[in-house]
Formats: C-alpha cells, structure tokens, sequence
C-alpha cells in the first residue's frame, strides 16, 4: 500500500520519511484519506501537548534509562522535574539524575511507550543540600527504535526552564545529551531533573492495549486550572444552580485584597443547626500547591449536581453536616504561581503569602506552653488539655502574623468545627497531629491523646484513595510512605512548629489531619480528571467520619435551655470503660484525669466528641451546676451515639435565679436550703464549743 508522503510532509517537514513510513505501519489498515485526517488531528500546537509525566511518577521507572549513573541514588529514575532529595547527600533518594562520567557523550532516555509527538522539555539543575549541579546546553534526539538517533536541538538551575522545539518530533524515545555543565573546577558533574512534553499518537489498531489507563472521568465538572476570578465565578455559578443548599461567604481578605471565600453546603446554609456537626476543607495553603483548590472546586460542583439528582449519600451528607469548603487560603500565592503555569512554578514560587509567610508555620505555638504546663505543674488536675488561650504577645498588631492566618483563626473561633483536614501537595501521605516535637527534635513520633482515632481519621483517607492504596506505587521523593501505610505522625516527619492541625486541636478542639495529594504539586490540567477519580471517594468518606463518636444537648434541668459554652467552661470526663486501651494509656501518659472540653455550638449547648468505638463513662460539669455522669456505648455504626444531659443548678444559684425572676420557691429546694441552714448550725455550733472548751483550758492552764 503507498501513502501520500508529499501532503503529509506539508503538515510538519521535520518529519523524516524514514519515520513517515514507520509510521504508516501502525496505520496499515487504514485508507491513507483516514490516516491524513488523524495525523491532522494529532498534530496540535506545541501549547496543547501535556507533560508526560516524569514529575506525576505516571512515567514508570524502567521507561528511563541513562548512558551511565555515578550511584543508585543518582540513577535515571532520579532525574524527575521537582525530585526531592534526601538531607544527606549518597543515600538512595538523592536530586537527580547525574552521570558518571563528564564529557558530551552521556544521556538520559525516556520511552513513551508509544509515537508520540514531541514539542519541548523542561530541565532543572539537581536538587541538594550540598552539591551544586547545572546543565547549560544540551542536545535533544529522537528514535523510534532506541538504536537510530536523530537529532532535533541544541540548547539549569533550580528553577525551571522550559525549550519548545521550534518544529515538533514524532517517535517513541527521546534523548537529553549534555553538551557543557557548571564544571566547580573539576568537581562539577553532569547532573539534571527533566520533564518532557508531548502529545501521543491515536492508536486505531489498539496495539497497545496493555497500556490503555483510564485518564478521564465521567462526571461532568470543569476540569482546568482556576485563576481567582474564574474560582468566583465557578462558585458563583454552583451557588445558582443550588440555591438552597449552598451559600457563599468571606473569611477575610489576603495581604493584596482578594477574599477568601468559603463554600457552605447545608440544607439550612447560613444557619446552624442544633446537633449537626460543622465540617471544613482548607485548601491551597500554599499557593503552589494547587490540586486541593480544583478538588474543592470539583467536590462543591460534584455535590451539588447529585443533590439534585437524589443522590442518597449526598442527600444525607448534606441534611446531616454543615460543610464548608475554603479552596484557597492563599491566593496571592496562586496567583503567583498560576502564571508561570504547571511544571514552570517550581517547588516554592507561591508557596508563601505575599509577604513571604509560610503560613503552615504562621500558627500561634501552643504546644509548648503545654508541655512547659505539664512540667511544673506538680497537681496534675489543675491542668488543661484543649481550648488553650492564644498568648497576648501573638494577637498584638506588631505580631509578624498573616493577615491570611489572622481570618482564619477568627473563623475557626466563631464556628464550632468538629473535623477538618488540610489539602496540600508535593506528597503521598496523610499526616495527623502533633506536628510538634515536644524538644525541638528534627523528628520524632510526638502522639495526642486521642493518637488512636487521629490514625483511624488519616487511614479513612489514604485507604481509600486510589494512589495512596497501590501497594506497587513508587515513592514521589526521598521517603516511602508505604511503609507506614501512607500515614504518618506529623512530628515523626518533620518538626512543624506552629503548624494549623495542632492550633485546630490545641484551642478549638477540632481534629484536623493534612493530606498531601500527589507528588507533583502542580499538576498538569490534562491529570485533573484522574486527580478528581483518585480522590473522590476519599473526600466524601473522610466527611462521613465526622458522625462518629458522641453528641448531645447540655441543658438546664428546670428550664431546658442550652447551656451554652460562652457562660460556662462544659467539662467532659471520659473514662473508658471496656476497649480502646491505647486511649487510656495516652490519656494517663499526659494527664492524671481524662478532662477534655469538647467542642459544643455558642448558644444552644450542644456538643461532639469524636471517639473509637467503646463504652465510655462520660462525666459533665459546668460553673453553676452540679456534675451529671452517664455510659456511653460508641457503636461502629456510622453514625454517632446521642448523649444527653440535664444539669441541675447548685441550690445558691438556683435561689438567686428564682428570687430575681419573683417566683416562689419549689419544696424540693424549700427542702434543700433547710439542710444548709442545719448543716451551717451545727457547723457553728461546733465551731463554737470548740472555741470555749479551748478558751476554758487556756484559762485553766494559767491558773496552774
């Protein structure tokens, strides 16, 4: 069969006819007007072709190869765009790929598997604490059977630096020969990080059906990169569709001006309702890292498309929860890194607020005055564990704190969350508090007392997230997750001091864990669908988890109001009966009494308390108020344990509240103030006998 070689040459001579024959092979069956007409179709602009995928890990590891490696650690599966590296420099997660020898003929290969139409790569210098590696020029060839090589270009630092081919390539292999490096004398190497981009072939013979992966998904959302007017927009447009389940409003404002808007989805939105835990997504707290921002924007569009489809679950979620949903906490820092677009922003252009805070470590440190507590403090009851006092020197106008921070705190005090979690990017795992080490430890297995339930919150997550669960994914950096099973004690990381997921914990009781979604922090827009599908199920099942534990309503016995948190410091203590020792032993192993005060609404008294299953004996007091004690059976439903109590009000200040409202005393207290007042004479009058018998040896004895 011939093929028209000449009209195919018309669409991009940099093809070779060697590879125009090549590539009518795969074609074959076709008649050459159907060949033409694909060719046409998958010959883009050099815009349009997405990254492989050497940063995202979907290029595996045997698809790349090297002429030569000085070590393990600095092999050929090291040399990915943004590829962390390791303190130490030698072990197996060094910063790139770096050559053994230094001259012209060394090379990184990446096989795409497949014709792909090649249309620019991207490199970085190696990534070290100790090594300074640079690439200045290279040459860039092409093959279609690893043995031919033509060559197409000639030609950095930590930043990276994009080169279009000024003609686009089809083949399968494409090679990166360096022609000069930073040399440091004689101790410069040879050393790179790469991504390439690249549009594949449509593949009509389905030759390659081994490889076909699912990169799309089926629900109808709007999958791109969102600048802050486009996420307003989209917000916008989710409140018109669902008007009676959602509600849009500010926070606050970032350092430039822009809001910080937050989606609530409710069946009563603006209001809360008695008994129904408050839920909240933060996303994009580092403005680099920007997949949790369209995850939010994808779940409030997912949410509100299956509400009104009837979804049950959706349905239950959101007549049961209030939640609320902050896409972006720093949008200064988006919009820094939105323009220079994915694999261009780097590992740290955006991540800090506008005034070059990181705002993960912008968070009052209460930590310490806790365990400084806990040192001096010889009357272990006299200690508390939760809604510690932000200290006055952090609220001054001086304090070097974000205005970003400061909104946050300030919503974080005026709605009673229950459960939260913190969206970030650049890893695979989920991080649970304390992210504090106790002595300042660059790492160290730091645990809470509820350490039992934190687990099972970051094991809901990363279960059931499709990445994070395949036991045969690679590690993104220089530490693997997988052996911890995705999850991780924050401190037993890294030392974060002044971190949100212990300030959360800390002064407003809310347990609040960090995801880290992805390996690569800005994905391309083209891995938003899968992005979407891997984390989908997780969203939801992680929200779900907020019904667990116990609730309840605290009210006044006489008059059944609620009693409300703002006039009385409701204490709640659990001791645990049967199960679950690992929270008794925690629970001792900082505090003698298990006191904990649980998150409860400002007015209506009523409050939650997340818990593994077990039977608990729950104790509750309030100024004014005598204690109340009941069991409590945390169940494994999904689906919380009602508590309630009603408080009866010490004699003395149910006297004072009945004689100032004029009513006439009821017999039970007419009963109670009769035994005070005995109580009180013979008190006295003991008292007494015990002054003149005292008096009458005193005498005595002077007389002698």
């Amino acid at each position: 069969m011939i093929y028209n070689v000449h009209a195919l040459h018309t669409f991009n001579k940099s093809w070779h006819l060697r590879e125009i024959f090549q590539l009518s092979s795969y074609f074959a069956p076709l008649p050459s007007n159907v060949m033409l007409k694909m060719v046409k179709k998958s010959l883009l602009t050099i815009s349009e072709c997405p990254p492989l995928g050497l940063e995202s890990l979907k290029v595996k590891d045997a698809q790349l190869r090297a002429s030569s490696y000085k070590r393990r650690g600095l092999g050929p599966h090291r040399g990915r765009l943004n590829i962390q590296s390791g303190l130490e420099d030698g072990d197996v997660y060094d910063g790139a790929w770096c050559a053994q020898y230094r001259d012209k003929n060394q090379w990184l290969e990446v096989d795409a598997q497949r014709l792909t139409r090649f249309t620019g790569v991207i490199l970085q210098g190696r990534n070290s604490i100790w090594s300074w590696d640079v690439v200045h020029t290279y040459k860039v060839q092409f093959s279609n059977d690893s043995l031919v090589w033509k060559p197409c270009m000639n030609g950095t630092e930590e930043t990276p630096v994009l080169a279009l081919f000024n003609t686009s390539t089809v083949a399968r292999y494409i090679r990166i020969n360096p022609q000069t490096w930073y040399e440091n004398g004689t101790q410069g190497d040879i050393c790179l990080r790469a991504e390439v981009l690249g549009c594949t072939l449509p593949d009509p013979n389905n030759i390659y059906a081994w490889q076909t992966e699912a990169t799309g998904s089926r629900d109808k959302l709007d999958f791109r990169h969102h600048n802050y007017k486009e996420m307003r927009k989209l917000m916008k447009s989710v409140n018109e569709a669902c008007p009676d389940i959602t509600r849009i409003y500010s926070i606050g404002k970032s350092y430039a001006g822009l809001k910080l808007y937050v989606m609530e989805i409710s069946d009563n939105p603006g209001k809360h309702e008695l008994g129904e835990p408050e839920f909240r997504y933060v996303a994009g707290m580092h403005g680099n890292e920007v997949l949790g921002r369209e995850l939010l924007l994808n779940l409030m569009q997912f949410m509100c498309q299956e509400y009104k489809r009837g979804d049950q679950r959706i349905v239950r979620l959101v007549k049961e929860t209030r939640i609320h949903l902050l896409p972006s906490m720093n949008p200064d820092g988006y919009e820094m890194a939105f323009k220079k677009g994915s694999e261009l922003s780097g590992w740290a252009l955006g991540r800090y607020s506008h005034e070059w805070i990181d705002m993960n470590h912008n968070f009052a440190d209460l930590n310490s005055g806790m365990w400084t507590a806990i040192e001096l403090e010889t009357d272990q009851s006299k200690l508390i564990n939760h809604y510690f006092p932000i200290p006055e020197q952090y609220t001054s106008e001086e304090a070097f704190v974000a205005s970003e921070t400061r909104a946050v705190i300030n919503w974080m005090q005026n709605i009673p969350f229950v459960l939260s979690a913190n969206l970030h990017g650049g890893e695979l795992v989920v991080t649970y508090p304390y992210d504090m080490t106790r002595d300042w430890a660059p790492r160290e297995h730091t645990p809470t007392p509820d350490e039992s339930f934190f687990r099972w919150l970051a094991t809901a997550y990363a279960s059931t997230n499709r990445v994070m669960s395949n036991p045969d994914r690679r590690p993104c950096h220089n530490k693997d997750f997988l052996r911890y099973n995705n999850i991780i004690n924050g401190a037993d990381w890294h030392n974060v001091p002044g971190s949100m997921n212990d300030f959360s914990y800390l002064h407003t009781n809310c347990f609040e864990v960090t995801v880290e979604l992805s390996c690569d922090k800005f994905p391309h827009a083209s891995e938003l669908p899968i992005e979407w599908e891997n984390n989908k199920e997780s969203l939801l099942i992680y929200m779900e988890q907020v019904h667990r534990g116990i609730k309840g309503v605290v009210r006044d016995k006489d008059t059944e109001a609620g009693i409300p948190l703002i006039s009385a410091f409701t204490h709640f203590t659990l001791h645990m009966i049967t199960y679950i020792t690992v929270f008794i032993y925690y629970c001792h192993f900082l505090w003698n009494k298990n006191v904990f005060i649980i998150p409860s609404s400002v007015a209506d008294g009523d409050y939650w308390r997340l818990l593994n299953p077990g039977e608990y004996k729950v104790t509750v007091s309030a100024e004014g108020y005598l204690p109340s004690s009941r069991t409590c059976q945390v169940m494994y439903d999904h689906y919380p344990t009602i508590c309630d109590f009603r408080l009866t009000k010490v004699p003395k200040q149910r006297l004072k509240d009945i004689l100032a409202k004029g009513g006439k005393l009821p017999k039970d207290l007419q009963l109670r103030l009769r035994q005070l007042r005995l109580r009180k004479l013979r008190v006295t009058t003991k008292a007494m006998n015990q002054r003149r018998a005292a008096a009458a040896t005193a005498k005595q004895a002077k007389r002698v």
